[in-house]
């Protein structure tokens, strides 16, 4: 965790966006979500599977603030408007306009990020969210007993929560891993993707904390058939793939299944949305990396390449013991060749976990001691994370806090 702000300050350097071809024109029925293309025909590899390979880094979704779930200015509506997306790109002009050459102390980077230049050249820059079902834009609520370890969850996120141990910290704090399918949508920071594919196989390496390897069959029910067994879990799951004409279809069963409530570190869950995945909570469940996971959850993604640098990603995610109905996104995959991995050193000389007990415990005795007020969600500044830190300027200035 510690090597995260340097992350930021490289990737950040590094961005020089390839323009993608529009994939689809915006429908006058704003409310209205088109099917995804498959008219364009991709190139194929020499054994015949059409050739996804490439980089497809997500970073502007992150900068442009398109935002997971639909902020409630948009209502029903899929699409924005002209003049929500003039905001947008005054926004992007702004943004591009923090670059500029480096004066004689070495501050500064030259060129630009082409925050304005993407915005214009993809159909995802007009869309509402990456949240497309419901219908309404929102995360569907969770089930009773869903909700219950929720709240009784426990990560380095959850106001007036301490720490006596690793089970404490969620999977993500500890470096182990982001979750899945919380990998597959943007961050702060290393949002690159880059694919790879050899005969039977493709490769999705993420540039934060993951790599998948899918496993392509003859047919969906060949790899249906081939699931791992229930016991055997991983925390980007059993992916399996198929084609269905261009689009190659993933299925992901297997995610290591468990909660946060648990006190045993080793029956901890990932949570499926994260902190690390911009703001996921709603009014009764912040997004604190303690939504649980069981062993039905399950991930049908479709890949399709509506252009020669854009990749349409759509992921159906269900878990019928946590959530009351599925939920499904579409984001766009700019190909980008000249962006460039940063190593995600997170693990190596993570002393976050220890300091941050070590300091607890401290606390702790000082308020046994009525030395110090004890800590709660109402004083503690951790609560900030209940609510959305990220705005679509789309949607007009930004509100006061708390509002």
């Amino acid at each position: 965790m510690i090597s995260r702000l340097a992350a930021v300050l490289c990737a950040a350097s590094a961005l020089a966006l390839t323009v993608p071809a529009a994939a689809q024109e915006r429908p006058a029925d704003l409310t209205e979500l088109p099917a995804v293309p498959t008219d364009y025909e991709p190139a194929k590899t020499s054994w015949g599977d059409y050739d996804f390979t490439g980089t497809w880094p997500i970073e502007n979704i992150n900068t442009g603030y398109i935002l997971f779930q639909r902020p409630a200015a948009y209502g029903m509506r899929q699409w924005v408007n002209d003049e929500e997306f003039e905001r947008r790109l005054a926004a992007a002009r702004g943004n591009d306009g923090n670059f500029a050459e480096a004066t004689e102390t070495g501050i500064g980077t030259a060129g630009t990020e082409g925050l304005e230049a993407w915005f214009q050249s993809t159909s995802f820059g007009k869309r509402t969210a990456m949240l497309v079902s419901p219908a309404d834009g929102q995360l569907p609520a969770l089930t009773p007993q869903a909700m219950a370890l929720f709240k009784e969850g426990r990560s380095g996120w959850v106001p007036g929560q301490g720490y006596d141990w690793v089970s404490d910290f969620d999977s993500w704090d500890r470096c182990v891993s982001r979750g899945f399918p919380a990998s597959m949508y943007p961050f702060r920071y290393n949002n690159g993707i880059r694919i790879f594919q050899s005969p039977g196989v493709m490769t999705i390496v993420l540039e934060m904390l993951g790599t998948r390897v899918v496993k392509i069959y003859d047919s969906k029910e060949a790899a249906q058939a081939a699931r791992w067994d229930k016991p055997v879990e991983a925390w980007m799951g059993n992916s399996r793939g198929w084609w269905e004409g261009r689009t190659l279809v993933i299925e992901t069963t297997n995610i290591v299944s468990g909660d946060s409530a648990t006190r045993d570190s080793y029956e901890r869950s990932a949570s499926p949305l994260n902190m690390a995945t911009q703001f996921t909570g709603t009014t009764t469940v912040p997004a604190f990396n303690t939504v649980p996971m069981s062993d039905q959850a399950m991930t049908v993604e479709r890949l399709t390449m509506v252009g020669p640098d854009e990749i349409v990603h759509e992921l159906t995610y269900s878990d019928p013991e946590v959530y009351t109905q599925p939920w499904t996104t579409r984001l766009s995959w700019s190909r980008d060749e000249d962006y460039q991995f940063f190593e995600y050193a997170c693990h190596e000389g993570n002393y976050m976990p220890r300091d941050y007990i070590s300091a607890s415990r401290a606390q702790q005795a000082r308020i046994a001691a009525g030395e110090e007020e004890a800590v709660t969600a109402e004083n503690d500044d951790r609560s900030r994370f209940a609510q959305p830190f990220d705005h679509d300027p789309g949607t007009g200035p930004r509100p006061a806090r708390g509002d």
